[in-house]
């Protein structure tokens, strides 16, 4: 069973493991959406990641597909039993809307779609899906602070947020006496991406590039693309030549071969395969960090979950990230 950390004070304990949602409603419809729920609350899961923009690229695909999904399997569930983040302030897809929507407007607006799709009353944790830095940062939490107190949110984080733009957020939130963000959703795995082809593929900053520092500050990390896509497993089945062409131009580099002996060296050690050795890099590490995991098939939930049982070393941590 998944053991479960303090997120907040404020919210109930999530498991050390989120699962991921943006395919549910879409690649993976209902019936397999219920499955894999199902099967990672079975797990001891109860934080569910979504955004209002999830399922948009699908031209045929109703608004809002991932929640819809989600909140369609809630209904079925003790709301309390459920820690449900979800995200607004990105591009309204649907209607090809690509300007900048993170203001205290567009936000409102998502959030209210979200609820509906959802069917719920409120937010656990409410992330922005990204960051506009034209926009006053005081603006965007005192925004957040309101529908906090109106209880359509608990608590609020920031995704695909800069470094200096949470340190700017905190300060602010400290001065008007207010926790602020409680927790940051940088792309960060084992695989040391590309960064252009990381950029052009829509991902934000990488952890690695300055997010330390206020990490050992105290700002809890969830983490998206954790399992860096399977890229070490299928690295060692396949060989570069071997990969698909958008995981070569993502993660094929020198640091990475390195890091791939290196992790095959702890995974020999502990007993256990590649992709579970490289998530355990992540729930090992000595800050409060909760991974974002995606899954298409239940058994693979049940792999996932054997990275908290492994607890790395100070050692391997330094191994596999100096390698």
């Amino acid at each position: 069973m998944l053991e479960r950390v303090a997120l907040h004070s404020a919210l109930p304990a999530v498991s050390r493991l989120c699962l991921g949602t943006n395919m549910f409603g879409t690649a993976v419809d209902q019936v397999r959406a219920n499955a894999l729920l199902d099967a990672f609350a079975a797990l001891g899961g109860n934080f569910i990641d979504t955004a209002r923009s999830y399922g948009d690229w699908i031209p045929d695909a109703p608004k809002g597909a991932s929640e819809r999904a989600v909140g369609a399997w809630m209904k079925g569930r003790r709301r309390q039993d459920i820690v449900l983040a979800t995200k607004g302030g990105f591009f309204d897809l649907k209607v090809m809307d690509y300007r900048k929507r993170v203001n205290p407007e567009d936000i409102a607006s998502d959030l209210a779609e979200s609820l509906e799709h959802l069917q719920t009353d409120y937010i656990d944790l409410y992330w922005l899906h990204t960051d506009d830095d034209t926009q006053p940062v005081g603006a965007l939490v005192d925004a957040l602070i309101e529908h906090q107190q109106a209880g359509r949110i608990r608590q609020f984080g920031a995704s695909n947020w800069s470094p200096a733009r949470l340190e700017e957020a905190r300060a602010y939130a400290q001065a008007i006496g207010h926790d602020g963000f409680i927790a940051c959703q940088p792309f960060w795995g084992l695989a040391v991406p590309n960064r252009e082809a990381a950029a052009v593929s829509g991902y934000g900053p990488y952890y690695e590039d300055g997010f330390q520092p206020v990490h050992a500050a105290g700002l809890a990390m969830v983490p998206y693309s954790g399992q860096s896509r399977g890229f070490f497993t299928k690295l060692a089945a396949s060989g570069e030549q071997g990969l698909p062409d958008d995981l070569k131009a993502m993660y094929v580099n020198e640091a990475n071969r390195h890091r791939l002996a290196a992790l095959t060296r702890v995974a020999e050690i502990h007993g256990v395969g590649l992709n579970t050795a490289a998530l355990a890099y992540l729930t090992s590490q000595p800050h409060l960090t909760v991974p974002i995991i995606g899954a298409s098939k239940p058994e693979q939930l049940a792999e996932s979950a054997r990275a908290t049982a492994l607890t790395l070393s100070a050692a391997e941590l330094a191994a596999l990230a100096t390698a």
